[in-house]
């Protein structure tokens, strides 16, 4: 079930690499299709049908589709909870599961540390984002401390 915008307090999406992966979508679909109009043009001894040419723009259409997934990273906080969607799915962590967000050193995004040394990466909040993401940690754990149970 999805929730109303305005119930959650912060919305963090990552910056760059959203930018990166449709610049690679954009890329792989013109490469593609420029090499499927080519295709036809060009007598090698085999011959190129239109299926194959259209076969050849579907590939790098579904490419590009499996690369726009990396946009689709985010993190909302808000009174319920947080709600981490990651490239495939969507999960909502209560505040009283919520034990600490931390950012290891050499990692690439920050995780929400659970009970049991269990943890829940957030890939929403990303090390190559800098000052944003630093914004979004200290904006992450001002909401916490606000929202989650001491």
């Amino acid at each position: 079930m999805t929730t109303p915008e305005s119930e959650w307090t912060l919305v963090a999406k990552p910056r760059k690499s959203r930018r990166y992966a449709i610049g690679v979508a954009v890329l792989l679909v013109v490469v593609h299709v420029t090499f499927a109009i080519l295709l036809r043009g060009d007598s090698t001894g085999v011959y190129f049908r239109l299926a194959d040419q259209l076969a050849f723009a579907g590939i790098g259409c579904l490419f590009a589709a499996a690369v726009l997934l990396l946009t689709r990273p985010r993190v909302r906080i808000g009174p319920r909870g947080i709600a981490v969607r990651n490239v495939l799915g969507e999960r909502i962590v209560d505040w009283d599961l919520y034990e600490g967000l931390s950012f290891p050193d050499g990692s690439a995004w920050a995780r929400i540390e659970l009970p049991d040394d269990e943890y829940l990466a957030v890939m929403a909040i990303q090390s190559n984002d800098r000052e944003y993401a630093v914004d979004a940690v200290d904006r992450f754990r001002a909401l916490a401390s606000e929202y989650a149970p001491s």
